[in-house]
């Protein structure tokens, strides 16, 4: 009978650290979730918002592969991106005179106010997840995220 109990101790043990390892991965995909939803109500995706956010980071026109190395993405992952921010009018293309070669992204003035908005939607994220956390819970987040780092 304790060999059962204990192999049953040993099981439900191992459960629990699983369950917690899936709830943290599941928070994660939580809070990606609610930011994807407050960024679509002003007509960007997390990625489209990165892009943007890098473009107002470097005060200036952008060849694609610095754009991409900044996002740490592929150059044929940010050409697509680039393709639906200027579809959407929020950069636009413009060659470089020190290289023909080269495609450059400039930030409009329609990217730096849907941006701005950007950012408003993710402060109010915080916010909300502000409002339902308690400061033991951040604390305790910070040192879950400190100890996996």
């Amino acid at each position: 009978m304790n060999k059962i109990s204990s192999k049953t101790r040993v099981n439900n043990t191992s459960c629990d650290h699983d369950k917690v390892m899936f709830l943290i991965v599941q928070i994660g995909h939580a809070v990606e979730r609610r930011l994807e939803e407050a960024l679509e109500k002003v007509g960007l995706s997390g990625a489209k918002f990165g892009a943007l956010a890098k473009l107002v980071e470097a005060d200036e026109i952008l060849a694609l592969s610095d754009l991409a190395a900044r996002l740490t993405c592929v150059r044929s992952n940010i050409t697509q991106l680039v393709d639906r921010l200027e579809a959407d009018g929020l950069v636009k293309r413009e060659e470089d005179p020190a290289d023909r070669r080269a495609v450059r992204a400039a930030i409009t003035d329609l990217g730096r106010e849907r941006y701005s908005d950007g950012i408003q939607q993710i402060k109010n994220v915080r916010i909300s997840l502000n409002d339902v956390l308690s400061e033991f819970d951040k604390s305790t987040l910070e040192r879950v995220f400190t100890a996996l780092k």
